[in-house]
Order: structure tokens, then sequence, then C-alpha cells
């Protein structure tokens, strides 16, 4: 693989760890348990890993493996996710004495970080900055919503 072509990916993955950095700012405002930091890396470790999956399928096709190993990228993917999955789960807080679970919107937003890792890697701009914007409504206007709901059904 050429030289620019290496940069260009290495821009992709910056620019992943971009858009994710800004989710993981509105995490660390609110003293979340995964901040910019973790949003970023994971974010750029999945556009990484699609790259570096697109890699291996091309260089089995120009070594001629094409019948002897049979490639399936979105294995990459699934992989991804599920590993992403897994440390999710470990945002997540069940607090026994109140009976209730803390930091589903984390882990919630480190998967969508994985997203946006893919969506970058795979080129696709305009929906990939979209759905960060959309992650940054839900967390911010969401949540100033549900909290007005939440004191309304408190004081009936």
């Amino acid at each position: 693989m050429e030289f620019h072509e290496q940069l260009m990916m290495l821009a992709h993955i910056v620019l992943a760890s971009v858009l994710a950095g800004i989710i993981g700012i509105e995490r660390e405002r609110l003293d979340k348990p995964a901040g910019i930091r973790t949003h970023m890396i994971v974010a750029g470790a999945t556009a990484f890993f699609v790259f570096l999956g697109e890699i291996i399928v091309k260089e089995f096709i120009d070594a001629g493996y094409t019948e002897t190993i049979r490639t399936d990228p979105t294995r990459i993917i699934q992989a991804i996710v599920v590993g992403i999955s897994f440390i999710g789960a470990g945002t997540v807080l069940q607090v026994e004495k109140e009976h209730k679970i803390r930091y589903l919107t984390t882990a919630a937003t480190i998967l969508m970080s994985t997203g946006i890792g893919i969506g970058i890697a795979l080129k696709q701009y305009c929906l990939t900055i979209g759905v960060t914007i959309f992650v940054l409504f839900v967390n911010y206007l969401i949540r100033l919503f549900a909290r007005k709901m939440e004191k309304r059904n408190h004081m009936d």
C-alpha cells in the first residue's frame, strides 16, 4: 500500500476520533465513567480495524488466495461490535440500594463511537457527522426533556 494511502487512512482515523471525542466531551462534562479519551480511542481503533480488514482482503486478492481463502469483511465489524459492547458493559453499574442501573447511556455512546469509526473508515462522512450531531442532541436536549418529565412526575 502506498504511503499517501496510508496517510489518508490515518487522517480518517483522526477524523473518527475527533467526532467521537465531541461526544466524549459531553460525557466528560457530566463526569461519566467514559469520557473524551475513551470515545476517541474507541472510534479511532474501530476505523483502524476496518482499514486493516480492507487491507487484508486486498492482500488476499493480490496473492491469488480468492479460491482457497474466503474473506468476509463484515466479520470484522461484527467482532468490533462484540468487543466494544463488552467494554460498554463494563461501564454499567447497578446500584443495589437505589435499585437503579447507571451509566447505560455512556455504554450506548461508546457503541455509537464504534459506529462513528466504522462510518468514517467506510467514507460515509455526511452520515457519520449526522450521527454525531444526533447523539449530542439525544444526550443533551432529550436529557433536559426527561428531567422535566421526571420532575413533573414527582410533583404529581
